[in-house]
This record gives C-alpha cells, sequence and structure tokens, in this order.
C-alpha cells in the first residue's frame, strides 16, 4: 500500500520534478484541443540513448480512475503469471481469490460450483452473480520495450490532427509484447481489420500486409478514428441530447469502444442503457451491458485501456525513481 501511495504521488509531480525543460515535448505541434503541452512528455527507458515521446494524462490520473474495482483488476491481471488466476465477480471484477491454476483444474464441476458459491456467501454477492475465472497475463502485457513505438505513433497521430492518448491506449493493449492476429482477422500493432486497412490505403494482400508496418499502420488508425470514431461518437451523443467535452477521458473511452466494436454495436448498447448524461458513469454502464456484438470483450475494451496506463505509468515511474536514487547515492558524499 505503502508503494501505491508513493507512486501516485510522484506521477503527480513528474512535470515539476523529474521532467525539466527539456524534456517536455516541444516539437510536436497539433491543432487537437486535446493535445495539451503539460501532457505530452519525452523520457529515457531501458538505458535508451534517445528520449522518446509518451503521454501522462493528469487528468487521467485526477479521475482517480485507478480506485475502481475493474481497473484494479486488470492490473492485478497484467501482472499475474500465467500459472495463476483471478476469481472475480463479472459486473464489478472484485477480486474474491487468486489461486493456481492447477487448483482450480484439479476440482470436479461440482467442486469449483461449491467453490464459487461460498465465494459468493463470503462477499455477500446474491446467488445470481457470476464468478469468473480469470487466468494471468502477464506475458502478454509487456510495455517495457513499447516506448518506441508510442514515441513514432505520437508523431503520426499529431501530424494528422488526431489526439495522439488514442495512439497510446491501442499500442498498450492491442499487440503490446508482439503482432498479434485476432480470431476476426484484425492484425498488425493497431489491430486493423483487412477492409479498414485498405480504405485508408495499405496494401493488404497475399504477399505484403502493411498492417504490420507500424508507421503504415499508425497513419490508418489515425484517419479510422478521425473520420468515423469520432464522429461516430459525436453523432450518438448528440441525438441523446448529452453534451460532451472531446478531451473528457469519458468521451476518449466512448471513440476506443467504437474502434474496437463498430459503431453500430456500440449505438446497440446506447439504445439498452437509454443514457440522459454523460461522463464515466455512462463508461461503467457500457461495461455491463450486452447488445447485438457488445459481449464480454467489447466491455471490458475501455477497463483495460485504464489499467494500462495506470501501469505504463507506473514502470515508468518506477523507472525513474531509480535512476534518482541512483543518482543521488553517486554524489553523495562519502565518509
Amino acid at each position: 500500500m505503502m508503494k501505491k501511495i508513493i507512486l501516485f504521488n510522484f506521477v503527480m509531480l513528474l512535470s515539476s520534478v523529474l521532467f525539466s525543460q527539456e524534456t517536455r515535448t516541444d516539437s510536436l505541434i497539433s491543432n487537437d484541443p486535446c493535445v495539451i503541452d503539460k501532457n505530452l512528455f519525452k523520457c529515457r527507458l531501458n538505458n535508451d540513448s534517445v528520449y522518446r515521446s509518451m503521454i501522462i494524462d493528469s487528468s487521467l490520473i485526477l479521475s482517480k480512475c485507478h480506485e475502481m474495482s475493474q481497473v484494479i483488476f486488470w492490473r492485478s491481471i497484467m501482472n499475474l503469471h500465467e500459472d495463476s488466476a483471478i476469481m472475480n465477480e463479472k459486473d464489478s471484477r472484485f477480486i474474491m481469490d487468486k489461486i493456481p491454476i492447477s487448483f482450480f483444474k484439479q476440482l470436479s464441476d461440482s467442486a469449483k460450483e461449491n467453490y464459487k458459491d461460498s465465494l459468493r456467501m463470503t462477499y455477500g454477492f446474491p446467488d445470481t452473480s457470476r464468478v469468473l475465472f480469470s487466468t494471468g497475463k502477464k506475458f502478454f502485457y509487456k510495455f517495457e520495450n513499447l516506448l518506441p513505438s508510442i514515441d513514432t505513433s505520437i508523431a503520426i497521430f499529431t501530424e494528422n490532427g488526431v489526439d495522439p492518448w488514442y495512439a497510446q491506449s491501442i499500442l498498450l493493449i492491442e499487440s503490446p509484447a508482439k503482432l498479434q492476429k485476432s480470431t476476426a482477422g484484425a492484425y498488425g500493432p493497431f489491430q486493423l481489420m483487412k477492409g479498414v486497412a485498405k480504405k485508408y490505403g495499405l496494401v493488404v494482400n497475399g504477399y505484403v500486409d502493411e498492417r504490420r508496418d507500424l508507421k503504415r499502420s499508425a497513419y490508418a488508425a489515425s484517419q479510422l478514428i478521425k473520420r468515423i470514431c469520432i464522429p461516430s461518437a459525436r453523432t450518438m451523443m448528440d441525438t441523446l441530447g448529452i453534451t460532451y467535452n472531446e478531451c473528457d477521458i469519458w468521451f476518449r473511452l466512448l471513440v476506443m469502444h467504437v474502434y474496437h466494436a463498430g459503431a453500430g454495436n456500440v449505438k446497440a448498447a446506447l439504445e439498452v442503457i437509454k443514457p440522459t448524461s454523460g461522463g464515466l458513469d455512462l463508461i461503467k454502464q457500457l461495461w455491463i451491458t450486452d447488445a447485438a456484438k457488445f459481449k464480454n470483450s467489447s466491455q471490458n475494451y475501455s477497463q483495460v485501456i485504464l489499467a494500462a496506463q495506470f501501469e505504463f505509468i507506473s514502470m515508468v515511474v518506477e523507472e525513474y525513481q531509480s535512476q534518482i536514487l541512483e543518482k543521488e547515492e553517486n554524489i553523495m558524499p562519502q565518509k
């Protein structure tokens, strides 16, 4: 707990303590109103020889999203090895137990149900609540070598007039360890579908697949967000009569849901919810809403983004903490 408090306070002081003026990203010029200079920084990780751009969104920290049970759950999953699992309640993602996978697998079906019933009873959940068995994903969420890709993509998104926060968010969760191909056919660092990639000028055929190229896929992703995702989110909110600021965390997360699930599926979910106002409460409603093809992975999408952003920030903070401490030890007078 003390470590978490230290890390949080350290993040809040980053702009004034760790990042001097020379580490600010002053070479990136964007007309996007959401690109705030104080959120863009340059840093070095893993003995990198150059400073690279990243985003530390102060509004994300001040929103206290790190206190949400769903974010706490996904951060735990990101730090849990694949031989372990977390028993959790589906809607709240409340962590009930952490267990070895081998323990759960050796239980009979009836024993598994009895175990889940005991967890419901222990934590006061109704019999109708779903208890999930979620395995560790530390092998997948490897952020330590991702900064060069984030740096490159921030520049491309900025050049195209798109908030680079989206670039960092997508890269952190889609293929952080290695390029992945989804069961639906999405591929590359930005998990683009073949049709979307071709629409924005990428070559995808039996011989060449430019979705694997970071710069080309970053360009296509920025165009998709600029021309489809953001306008679709605007239209949905306008239709519902909900006011919004495109720089707010909740609106950005709504845009990310459109990026992942498609506008039609997000619209279907909103029709079920029938919201009268925006904010993070609307996003939380999406987390527990089934509609059309807006199912479990779609519900999880913005939860995982929030968790990944906080994990990435914490990683950077820890790296700089160690560097600062090392420097202080080196300059302390020898007795």
